[in-house]
C-alpha cells in the first residue's frame, strides 16, 4: 500500500474540525513581570473524546511541529470546536508556510480559558480548557491525551465544521 492510498481512504472518514490552541510560557518564569509567551494554534481533525471517567480528550500532533513542541514544554492547552460559519478560522490556521501565529491571531475574536490561559474562538460550538496527561509516539505523530479541565458551550447556534475528502464541509 502506497501513502497515497492510505491517505485516500483516511479522506472517505469524516470527521469534525477544531482549533488546538496554548500559550507558550513566559520568557522568564521566575520573573512576574516578564512578558507573556506567544499564542499558539493548528487546526486539527484528529481529535476525539477517549474517555467520560475522568474526561479525556485526544488530538494528534505531526511530530516536531511547532503545536507538539510546546505542548511537549507547556502542559496546559485548549480546543475549539468550531462551526460551518467559522471556515475561514480552520484555513488560516492550516496553512502551510503560514505567517506567525501572532498575525493569524490578531483580529480573531477570542476569549482566554480561566484554567489554562490559551485562546477560546468566540462563538465556537464548544471549548474545552484541558491539561495533558500523556505523550505516545505514533509513526510520524504524536497523540496527546489530556484530562479536560472545563467545557463549555459558548454558541448553540450553527452546526459543525466538517471535513472529508480533503475539503471543508457543511452538514445536511
Amino acid at each position: 500500500m502506497s501513502n497515497d492510498e492510505f491517505r485516500a481512504a483516511m479522506a472517505r472518514l469524516a470527521s469534525g474540525v477544531v482549533l488546538v490552541t496554548a500559550q507558550e510560557p513566559p520568557l522568564d518564569p521566575d520573573d512576574p513581570q516578564a512578558p507573556l509567551g506567544e499564542d499558539v494554534g493548528m487546526t486539527a481533525t484528529a481529535f476525539m473524546s477517549v474517555s467520560l471517567d475522568p474526561p479525556l480528550v485526544l488530538v494528534s500532533l505531526r511530530e516536531g511541529s511547532r503545536m507538539d513542541d510546546l505542548l511537549d514544554e507547556q502542559p496546559l492547552w485548549a480546543v475549539s470546536v468550531l462551526s460551518e460559519e467559522q471556515r475561514h478560522i480552520a484555513g488560516r490556521f492550516a496553512m502551510k508556510g503560514r505567517v506567525s501565529d501572532r498575525l493569524l491571531f490578531a483580529d480573531l475574536p477570542r476569549l482566554r480559558g480561566e484554567a489554562t490561559g490559551s485562546p477560546l474562538v468566540d462563538g465556537a460550538l464548544a471549548t474545552l480548557e484541558c491539561r495533558t496527561e500523556q505523550r505516545v509516539r505514533a509513526g510520524d505523530h504524536t497523540l496527546v491525551i489530556g484530562r479536560v479541565l472545563t467545557a463549555s458551550l459558548p454558541s448553540a447556534d450553527g452546526g459543525p465544521l466538517a471535513y472529508f475528502k480533503g475539503r471543508y464541509r457543511q452538514l445536511g
